[in-house]
């Protein structure tokens, strides 16, 4: 919930940013796995992927709330 709050609270180019930071770290720990070595952590594989959904969402509420103005 934390996490949600927090990238509620930033602008659109903030959230790009951390977007695509996170859409580089998964890309990482998908060649990793693709090359046999098993990821740093499991977890973060995961939040990783939540966050990625999170910004997704908060950009969709967004376009949404923007439409309906």
């Amino acid at each position: 919930m934390k996490i949600t709050k927090e990238f509620q609270n930033l602008s659109d180019q903030e959230l790009k940013n951390r977007l695509e930071e996170f859409k580089k770290e998964l890309f990482k720990f998908r060649s990793q796995l693709s090359t046999g070595n098993n990821p740093e952590s499991s977890g973060k594989l995961r939040q990783t992927k939540k966050n990625i959904a999170r910004i997704k969402t908060i950009f969709r509420e967004r376009e949404i709330k923007s439409l309906r103005s």
